[in-house]
């Protein structure tokens, strides 16, 4: 595997050389921030991508930059709408996918919400929960016949996902105590344990998939969080790196964050990042040191057995066995 990457590297140096003429993909959350580099990343490189978006007028305005770049390319963008909050919206957008046909060789799973106050979606499920994992869950799931040999499905997690392992007992905290963080952390361990399960279910037919942490960026994902909140956690990582003598928190630029996306979708060998979890364009070391938040894995987001016992949950809430 090509070591010439890192946390610095944009979606345009993973991508050079690149020729994604044919290649359909699809990417969640094209209206802002990371969704729409991505989109127009692989767009650049000649590729035809489906944006899913929950407001289609936001990301008609937002995907302007895409267009041009499939226009310059020769890829193309379709736009269809997908609220990841509302499983009749998800079933909708899928069952209209598999009904047109046309199979993908790369679904990019960049939808999602972080840390809002406690909520419900459509079906009743915790906000963060519901949207960034279930909504996902039926709709990959749902156009799994979709996928192509060798294809891969990349889940966009998060080094949040070290905040907290998921509740099988209370995945919708009506027992335990909501805090917003604790619940995102939820939220992208799920994601990551999704990977890890359709990466196992699906590897013998050629599709892979794989969890990616974009890193610390400046998005629309953080419009419910406190300035002074964020500032306090980046202070706190800056004390944790002086002590260990490590570099100081930088914010990637969104193209540097849609990178591992693209790397790990595209770039990286199938067999060396399915059913693992990458960061800053390489597959993460397991990190078990509660106070090593700034990189590597915790275990039991990679737990092959835990993977199981979450999909079989997800199956039994949403009320689909797949």
């Amino acid at each position: 595997m090509s070591t010439s990457f890192g946390a610095k590297s944009t979606t345009d140096d993973v991508l050079a050389g690149v020729d994604l003429k044919g290649k359909r993909v699809l990417v969640t959350g094209v209206s802002a921030g990371l969704g729409v580099e991505t989109a127009r990343a692989l767009a650049a490189h000649g590729a035809d991508v489906v944006g899913a978006a929950r407001d289609l007028e936001k990301a008609e305005g937002a995907t302007a930059v895409v267009r041009e770049a499939a226009a310059k390319s020769g890829g193309s963008l379709q736009l269809i709408e997908l609220d990841l909050a509302d499983l009749a919206s998800v079933r909708a957008a899928a069952d209209a996918l598999v009904a047109d046909g046309r199979a993908f060789d790369l679904v990019i799973a960049n939808a999602g919400v972080m840390a809002p106050p406690f909520g419900k979606t459509v079906d009743g499920f915790e906000t963060q929960f519901g949207t960034n994992h279930l909504g996902h869950f039926v709709f990959i799931n749902r156009i799994a016949s979709l996928l192509k040999a060798g294809s891969r499905v990349v889940s966009l997690a998060s080094s949040g996902h070290r905040f907290s392992d998921v509740n099988l007992e209370d995945p919708n905290f009506e027992t335990t105590e909501y805090t917003p963080f604790g619940a995102y952390g939820r939220s992208k361990t799920a994601n990551i344990l999704f990977a890890v399960e359709f990466d196992r279910r699906h590897k013998d037919r050629g599709v892979r998939a794989v969890a990616v942490h974009p890193g610390g960026i400046q998005t629309e994902l953080a419009r419910h969080l406190d300035p002074a909140f964020i500032q306090g956690m980046i202070d706190s990582l800056n004390a944790q790196a002086a002590a260990a003598g490590a570099d100081a928190f930088e914010w990637k630029t969104i193209p540097q964050g849609a990178a591992t996306s693209v790397w790990a979708g595209v770039v990286a060998p199938a067999d060396e990042v399915g059913g693992l979890y990458c960061e800053d364009c390489h597959v993460a070391e397991l990190a078990e040191d509660a106070s090593q938040i700034r990189a590597g894995v915790r275990s039991y987001a990679l737990d092959p057995a835990h993977a199981q016992a979450l999909w079989a949950l997800s199956e039994k809430l949403v009320g689909e066995t797949f």
